[in-house]
């Protein structure tokens, strides 16, 4: 899934992504980037931003 759809689908994410530093946000490359890509760009540790990425889609964060 791309960065894009994820924090449209799931609003509460933005806050996770911009948690993380990562300029994905309004970013016209975020409707084509994985997670994995997006994580590789920014130099973002990709199992720590998943399992913060699945808590706050669960509402558990």
């Amino acid at each position: 899934m791309v960065v894009d759809e994820i924090m449209r689908k799931w609003p509460a994410t933005v806050a996770v992504v911009l948690r993380h530093k990562m300029l994905c946000v309004g970013c016209p490359i975020g409707t084509f980037h994985t997670v994995t890509e997006a994580c590789r760009e920014h130099r973002v540790d990709e199992g720590d931003f998943l399992i913060e990425l699945e808590l706050t889609i669960r509402g558990e964060r």
